[in-house]
């Protein structure tokens, strides 16, 4: 399945994509894609609707795949590619940060640079949503907490990543900074997780052009390893980094500044566009 949510911000329904491309709409089964609708008993529930039998949905803004998110956690440097064009080691365990869930927005929402701000990048990233709860969890039972799938954008705004003090979340959590979606892809239909084409375009240029197949830490070893720390729970999304092209390894780098448009994706889980403005 390929779940969605449509609608003003703030006012998203759910909705399922069906084959044939169009939107159809959830509300009379569930109130959103969020929490108990994730667990591996609310999807089976959605699989076995017939969409062709759902209401039509068009002229609708896409939201955020997943509704009332949790946590929302990234993985840092986690492609061997992308430590190596910024000139870090590979790290011996996952670097771990967060994102606020302030900062998530719909898949082709408008990107805000902050005030401020003059060093705001790119990073399309592999976006994994639990689904069954868990904590401790074995790395060979990983893949059964996964409810899906989905792209983000972790935008980051590098001085204040690092050049202020402090840990990463500062640069990476300001409002606009993580959209997801367009769709929730469930593993049935993801694909081979540990094997997907990722790009990134700004303004027609593909900066970001790689794969998860270079990931160091792969989803069933990130999930283990964070519930070590923490208990994940349904609808919390899990950024999982991103390959070499990003705007801070250009010589001389390279940031967004306002007007540009930034086109993403990942191989069967859909695409974004982004329109970057100035707050």
């Amino acid at each position: 399945m390929k779940l969605l949510r449509y609608g003003p911000k703030g006012q998203e329904k759910p909705g399922m994509l069906y084959a044939d491309g169009s939107i159809r709409d959830l509300s009379a089964h569930v109130d959103d894609i969020a929490g108990e609708v994730l667990t591996p008993g609310g999807l089976a529930r959605l699989a076995a609707l017939d969409p062709a039998t759902l209401p039509i949905v068009t002229g609708q803004r896409i939201g955020p795949c997943v509704g009332r998110v949790g946590k929302f956690i990234c993985i840092g440097l986690n492609y061997a590619d992308h430590a190596a064009e910024t000139g870090a080691d590979i790290p011996a365990e996952p670097i771990v940060f967060g994102k606020w869930t302030s900062a998530i927005c719909g898949p082709d929402d408008d990107i805000e640079i902050p005030r401020g701000s003059t060093k705001t990048d790119w990073e399309v990233e592999l976006g994994v949503v639990i689904g069954k709860p868990g904590r401790y969890i074995e790395p060979a039972d990983a893949l059964s907490h996964v409810a899906g799938y989905c792209v983000v954008n972790d935008i980051s705004e590098r001085e204040w990543q690092m050049e202020r003090g402090g840990t990463w979340d500062k640069g990476k959590g300001c409002d606009t900074f993580g959209p997801i979606g367009p769709w929730l892809v469930t593993p049935d239909e993801a694909g081979d997780v540990g094997n997907l084409h990722m790009w990134l375009d700004v303004d027609g240029r593909r900066y970001q052009d790689g794969s998860t197949a270079t990931m160091i830490f792969g989803v069933a070893e990130i999930i283990a390893y964070l519930s070590r720390f923490l208990s994940l729970q349904p609808g919390d999304v899990i950024s999982t980094g991103t390959p070499p092209g990003v705007g801070l390894g250009q010589k001389p780098p390279v940031y967004l500044k306002g007007g540009e448009v930034m086109r993403l994706g990942i191989q069967g889980l859909g695409e974004q566009t982004q329109r970057v403005v100035r707050a």
